[in-house]
């Protein structure tokens, strides 16, 4: 565990160092977000500080190398390597969109590129793991598509979800922590080092690092350079720890044998179910997938009534929740388990619907009060009276007639 908080701290140290930094030349650079009506922030903002999290990665990386107990891992695996191309060329991707905006297509066929540049350097999916089944070997017409498939959803997941002050980097830290739990969970760290469990100790540093800028008043914004970064991140170490895995569960439990596939899934359920909803919603309004609009599950916390911060800590609670379950299920078995989790579920969601709740109460007083003070009057009496007309008099002959500017 000392390797693993060594790269940890080093990526967190660097990436919170290097941000303020990346900050002045972003604004050097004209690189500002600036505030509009489909945009929460109200200030402009200077954004790329994916830049500083690609750098804490980097040298993450390069200080692993160094230690010892990386060295076996390091010398036979392709995923480091291939981890440090790609991440690279999707934060090249974020910065030019960052700087001046791409397409959604354009954008899309840059990412199945470096998808495949993925795979050209020997990282892909190469078993996949049925429950009931065991363990099924993907031949290359399976492994090539389920691969830009799952590059595709963790980076676009991670990029929607980046629509409040440091929620993105909040989840991606949950998410990648319990990814790493899950990997390291009963195994021998003295004898062996996990790809998967290094990257995701490396994603966890950098979200964490970035952070302090990041939250809510942010100082500076991940970007696309950021968001697609960490989406590269997850997608290796999940592909690494999960996909190409050649020892699955035992057959008999299905809760164990499912964790390895609902595992990736659930760690980003949060992120990935608003990507559904998202083109669910714009579809059904014949809108592109791409158009942005203020309907995402945390535009519709805020509509219900909690702040800024309150939202980003209800998706943080949310995501713990979600990451929690799903590795409890593998972890632990039995109905204390189950138990904890629905009671967390419910508790979860009274915080979440009680300003609703509140605002709901505070109507129906009202409406009662409303309703009391019109039973007490007197049937017959009017709401408001108005006063009575006084006699219609003519005026005598030969008088003067009324000074008009006289109320």
């Amino acid at each position: 565990m000392v390797a693993y908080l060594i790269v940890f701290l080093v990526a967190s140290g660097t990436t919170f160092v290097l941000t303020p930094l990346v900050r002045r030349l972003a604004v050097r650079f004209g690189a500002i977000d600036a505030p509009s009506d489909r945009k929460l922030h109200t200030v402009p903002t200077p954004t790329m500080g994916g830049l500083a999290m690609w750098a804490g990665f980097l040298v993450a990386i390069g200080v692993s190398r160094l230690l010892p107990f990386f060295e076996a891992m390091n010398a036979t695996a392709a995923e480091p390597l291939a981890a440090v191309v790609t991440c690279t060329m999707m934060v090249g991707l974020g910065v030019i969109d960052d700087r001046r905006g791409t397409s959604a297509l354009a954008k899309l066929t840059a990412q199945i590129f470096i998808a495949g540049i993925l795979i050209l350097l020997g990282v892909q999916l190469a078993f996949f793991v049925l429950p009931g089944e065991g363990l099924a070997v993907l031949g290359t017409d399976e492994a090539v598509p389920l691969t830009i498939l799952w590059v595709l959803a963790a980076a676009n997941a991670i990029n929607l979800v980046d629509g409040l002050d440091g929620l993105a980097a909040g989840m991606v830290a949950i998410a990648a922590a319990t990814f790493f739990i899950y990997m390291v969970r009963g195994a021998d760290l003295s004898e062996s080092a996990s790809v998967a469990a290094l990257l995701s100790a490396i994603t966890v540093g950098v979200c964490l690092g970035f952070l302090p800028w990041n939250f809510h008043p942010a100082k500076i914004f991940m970007g696309d350079t950021g968001s697609m970064l960490l989406g590269m991140l997850v997608a290796v170490a999940t592909i690494s720890g999960v996909g190409r895995n050649p020892f699955p569960p035992e057959r008999g439990d299905v809760a164990v044998i499912a964790v390895p596939l609902l595992v990736p899934l659930l760690v980003l359920a949060i992120p990935l179910l608003d990507v559904v909803l998202a083109i669910v919603r714009r579809t059904r309004k014949g809108l592109g997938i791409a158009h942005a609009d203020k309907e995402h599950i945390f535009h519709r916390l805020m509509d219900i009534g909690h702040g800024h911060r309150q939202t980003v800590l209800l998706m943080y609670l949310w995501s713990a929740l979600v990451c929690g379950s799903a590795l409890a299920i593998g972890v632990i078995d039995g109905l204390l388990v189950a138990g904890a989790i629905v009671a967390g579920a419910v508790m979860l969601f009274l915080v979440t619907a009680l300003p609703r709740l509140l605002e709901r109460r505070r109507n129906g007083d009202a409406n009662g009060e409303g309703e009391e003070a019109g039973a007490a009057r007197p049937a017959g009496t009017a709401r408001a009276t108005m006063p009575a007309p006084g006699p219609t008099t003519k005026p005598a002959p030969g008088a003067a007639p009324a000074d008009p500017s006289a109320r």
